[in-house]
């Protein structure tokens, strides 16, 4: 493999000490940065940087060298919470929302999770993997390095089974990191709309053991919400998930303060994600975890609903993530720069705590913090590189303008 220097580099951002995995709230100000920069990537990782002044004479023969043209480079997004692999849009459900139907009300008349399970059912797994690869491709264009994925749009073990199936083959064929989380506790099938216990029991009997026993899934998510799945459901969903090694990421506070977050945190989440509805007891058991917080502030921007408080989440220090939620009912975008405009537009966060949720923190979110999210020697070359800017605020700033000029994965221009 070619190593790669990238000279002439404005700013070089995110630089983190190696070791560094996570940034708590109070710290998620701080993005370390240098001007007037280089970088090289040697066999797919970050080798070396430092400033044009003290570039080494002495670099490999192999070497293909760029200009940033005085752009920004910054490590990838990562993107931490997704529903790509879908068999349909549901623009059908756009004019409904706009009329002022109401989530629950859109599910109550056939349309959200149950409208997508039953457009998955008979969909072939080549077509499933030919949509979510295209979605992924434009996902990595504007600049995503690092991503999760979902199943929950099956609702039945074969399904399920072959949108995990899916995901696996993502994984096996574009070059970023991805991990797969078991969403079957999505929902409640309509055959088992009076029968919860049915569905719970096929869930722990017949799908988790054969999401374990093909090595399917990285994480167990439940939709733990009013009118979803309950804290005693969500407790049993993740106690059996336990018992196959998998830790939680679930749905938490998306639609009511209903407890989940702390369901998540006994259960040692690895992030609790939505949070738009969050009082202190929530924060405060936050504080005192290892537990992330995903905050999704695209799908509050679709939904019409609230926007999670950042602000006291970081003043708490609590870590901080943000992720696209990409997923055809609720969030129809995996664009993470409108993810980051929206942190700062609507979250209140100031543009270096968003780059640190969309960069290091979101790798967290995945326990991919030692392998991508910062500039650190060792970790994988997937950069982001700019067009000029006047300063790193300006990515944010010029929301729904595109600011990336190139994208690099494990030190190739893309």
């Amino acid at each position: 493999m070619a190593a790669l220097l990238i000279t002439d580099i404005h700013t070089l951002a995110g630089l983190q000490p190696a070791g560094q995995t996570v940034l708590p709230g109070k710290d998620m100000a701080r993005l370390d940065q240098i001007h007037n920069a280089w970088i090289l990537c040697e066999d797919g990782v970050i080798s070396n940087f430092g400033t044009m002044d003290a570039l080494p004479t002495s670099l490999p023969s192999d070497l293909e060298t760029r200009s940033a043209g005085g752009g920004f480079v910054l490590p990838s997004w990562c993107d931490s919470h997704s529903h790509i692999v879908f068999a349909a849009p549901r623009e059908e459900e756009f004019a409904m929302k706009i009329a002022g139907k109401s989530y629950e009300e859109i599910a109550a008349a056939g349309g959200g999770i149950l409208n997508s399970a039953a457009k998955l059912q008979h969909a072939p797994e080549e077509l499933l993997f030919e949509s979510a690869a295209s979605r992924l491709r434009d996902m990595i264009t504007q600049g995503t390095g690092a991503l999760e994925i979902k199943s929950g749009y099956g609702l039945s073990t074969d399904a399920e089974i072959k949108m995990l199936r899916v995901i696996r083959k993502l994984k096996e064929t574009f070059p970023i990191p991805i991990r797969a989380s078991f969403l079957a506790a999505h929902a409640y099938p309509q055959q088992y709309k009076e029968d919860h216990e049915g569905y719970i029991r096929m869930i722990i009997d017949q799908m988790l053991p054969r999401v374990a026993g093909e090595g399917l899934a990285d994480y167990m998510d439940v939709f733990c919400e009013h009118g979803f799945f309950s804290l005693d459901d969500t407790n049993r969903l993740l106690d059996a998930a336990g018992n196959y090694g998998l830790l939680p990421k679930i749905h938490a506070n998306q639609l009511s303060i209903s407890g989940a977050v702390q369901m998540g945190i006994k259960h040692h989440a690895v992030s609790v994600d939505h949070l738009e509805l969050t009082d202190n007891d929530a924060i405060q058991a936050l504080a005192n975890s290892s537990t992330i917080a995903t905050l999704l502030p695209s799908c509050s921007f679709y939904l019409g609903i609230p926007y999670a408080n950042a602000r006291a989440l970081m003043n708490a220090d609590v870590p901080l993530a943000l992720a696209s939620d990409y997923n055809p009912g609720s969030t129809p975008s995996g664009n993470m720069n409108f993810v980051a405009s929206l942190g700062c537009i609507k979250l209140k966060m100031m543009p270096e705590e968003v780059i640190n949720a969309c960069t290091l923190n979101g790798a967290a979110a995945m326990e991919l913090s030692n392998e991508t999210g910062s500039i650190t020697v060792g970790k994988r070359a997937n950069l982001i590189l700019t067009r000029p800017m006047s300063s790193l605020a300006y990515l944010p700033y010029s929301f729904g303008q595109s600011q990336i000029a190139a994208t690099v994965l494990n030190g190739k221009y893309q």
